[in-house]
Parts: C-alpha cells; sequence; structure tokens
C-alpha cells in the first residue's frame, strides 16, 4: 500500500517497507517570498516565476513523512452578546480621523500641436578630423570606380530589400524585388510607406521582401542610403536623460534629431557615408527642448534632454495604450 509523503517539496508516494533514510528529497525550511522572488529558506536558490518555485528540487535526504500537517488554527469566533461586552470592557477614547495627504498631481502634458524643433549640434573636434580624413579616401575611391565601369562578382545590389549579388551579366536581367518606399519608425512599429507591412523587430523589418518590381542597381552613384540598425542604450540623472547611439564618423549636414515638449523625437543619423539610422521614441516624461542638445563624437551620438520636471521616469518610452495598439492592427 502506497501512502503521500507530506514532506515539503516531495509530495511523492511511497511505500513504508521500503521507505529509508534517504528515500526523500525535500526542504526542510519555509517557503520565502521576497520582492518577487520565490524560495525556500533552508537553500539558495531563488526565482519570480511561481511554477519554476514548486519545481525547485529538494536540498535535504530523510525518510518520507505519511503524517499531514496540521491545520492552521482558526481563531474563535465570538457571539454576538459576547463581541458587545467586550466592545464594553474597551477603554473610551476620543478618535481622532488623520487626513492623509493629497497625492501629486500628474505633470500636465503639453499640446502635441507645439512645433517640431531640430535640436542644437555640437560637433566634437575628433569628429571634425575623421571626417576629413574619410573625405580624402573617398575622393581617392571615386577616382577609381571612375577608371572601371566593371562590375565586381558579389556586389550586392542597392535597392532597400534586395538581397541579391550580381553574378554575371546574365544578373541584370533578373528581376528585382525591392521596396520603392522610405522606411518609417513610428510609436515603436517598423514599416515601408510602400506596403506598410508592421512589426516592432528591427532585424524582421530589414528582412521584409519587397513590394516593387524592376531592374537591379550595381553601382554607388545611383543607389540611395542604407537603412541599418545601431546599438543604443539610455541613462538619466534627476534634471537630464541621455540617450547614445553607437554610430561611427556620422555626418552632421544630413543628421538630425527634432522634438517638442511630447510628441515622438524623431532621430536620423547618417553615418560611414552610406548608412542610416532612424528612431522615433515617444517619451516617458517632458523635455525642455531648448534646453536639451545633440553631442556628436567619432565613434557615437548622445542625445542630451533636459527634463521639464526633476522626475525619475520609469522608462524611456512611454507604453503605447490599448487603443493605440488596436488602431495599429487594425492598420496592418
Amino acid at each position: 500500500m502506497s501512502l503521500l509523503c507530506y514532506n515539503r517539496g516531495c509530495a511523492q508516494r511511497f511505500d513504508p517497507e521500503t521507505n529509508t533514510e534517504d528515500s526523500c528529497t525535500y526542504h526542510p525550511g519555509v517557503p520565502v517570498f521576497h520582492d518577487a522572488l520565490k524560495g525556500w529558506s533552508c537553500c539558495k536558490r531563488r526565482t519570480t516565476d511561481f511554477s519554476d518555485f514548486l519545481s525547485i528540487a529538494g536540498c535535504t535526504k530523510g525518510f518520507h513523512n505519511s503524517e499531514k500537517p496540521p491545520e492552521p488554527v482558526k481563531p474563535e469566533v465570538k457571539t454576538t452578546s459576547e463581541r458587545k461586552e467586550l466592545a464594553e470592557l474597551k477603554p473610551k477614547f476620543q478618535e481622532h480621523i488623520i487626513q492623509a495627504p493629497k497625492p501629486l498631481e500628474t505633470i500636465k502634458r503639453p499640446s502635441p500641436d507645439e512645433p517640431m524643433i531640430n535640436l542644437q549640434l555640437k560637433v566634437s573636434a575628433s569628429l571634425k578630423q575623421a571626417l576629413d580624413k574619410l573625405k580624402l579616401s573617398s575622393e581617392n575611391e571615386e577616382k577609381k570606380e571612375e577608371d572601371s565601369d566593371e562590375i565586381k562578382i558579389g556586389t550586392a545590389c542597392k535597392n532597400a530589400g534586395c538581397s541579391k549579388t550580381y553574378e554575371g551579366p546574365h544578373s541584370t536581367e533578373e528581376v528585382c524585388i525591392y521596396h520603392s518606399g522610405v522606411p518609417i519608425f513610428h510609436e515603436g512599429m517598423k514599416y515601408w510607406s510602400c506596403c506598410k507591412r508592421k512589426t516592432s523587430d528591427f532585424n524582421t523589418f530589414l528582412a521584409q521582401e519587397g513590394c516593387t518590381t524592376g531592374t537591379h542597381v550595381w553601382t554607388k552613384k545611383d543607389a540611395g542610403k542604407k537603412v541599418v540598425p545601431c546599438r543604443h542604450d539610455w541613462h538619466q540623472t534627476g534634471g537630464e536623460v541621455t540617450i547614445s547611439v553607437y554610430a561611427k564618423n556620422s555626418v552632421p549636414e544630413l543628421s538630425y534629431v527634432e522634438a517638442n515638449s511630447i510628441l515622438p523625437l524623431n532621430i536620423h543619423i547618417v553615418f560611414e557615408g552610406e548608412k542610416e539610422f532612424h528612431r522615433s521614441v515617444k517619451l516617458w516624461g517632458v523635455i525642455d527642448v531648448k534646453r536639451s542638445y545633440v553631442n556628436m563624437t567619432a565613434t557615437k551620438i548622445e542625445l542630451t534632454m533636459r527634463k521639464a520636471e526633476p522626475l525619475l521616469w520609469a522608462s524611456l518610452e512611454l507604453p503605447v495604450s490599448n487603443t493605440e495598439q488596436k488602431k495599429e492592427s487594425s492598420d496592418q
């Protein structure tokens, strides 16, 4: 006859005749729940998932235990008359009602109709030197390309969304499937203006097959800028929020960051000659645009935004509301 073991973390059935001192693996401690972490007082493992907590293997060996733990003692319920007698025995005193302070008013978000303003660009000396060197090298390359119009085997098509490479004269006769529109980044969603297949993942966006047919473009002079992802992060202090975009040799004349106090921050960076980075950020808080600026160096771009109020932001971006999510899904 098998019995159920009531040791914590075991819950296995066992045969009393074969029950030995190492038959059961269990937790002798008690459950510990602290700051969303769950675990046992007898071992160090912690998890945030309740299912994982239940599956944490025991840390102690011993005998299986068939004795069901006693039920928690319920408080004795007294009759109405007994409760009245106890209430009369309580000392009488004057009650003081303490009014809680009023909650802080949320910051009023300015009107989204405010005009968009380009943030001030500050170009470092290191970036100026790097761009001067690149300009000289690019001029030399252009002269070499002018001397030879030959397309090399393995050259990638410059049309957006096309992944074909040049394998010979027959490649030019093939139909090119590409995106004729421009990339759009709005409230976390990414899509092309020509087909509007929306996605929140940048790699999925880059892998989207084109929606237009045409001829391949093999040379740089006939191609436009190439949209690429860039690593970026953010941090904050009491009065400022800083976004860092890690793009080398950015071009100040072709790059800009525009915003008003609350509308999505539009980041447009051209770097390394023919690469573009786009990012639209709907900021969690309100910023002072006139006191915000962009610092451009040879290795990265830093957007320093002055907060309208010296409050810590819960995140960089304002969460998308259910209404906006439904609107985006209906547009797809």
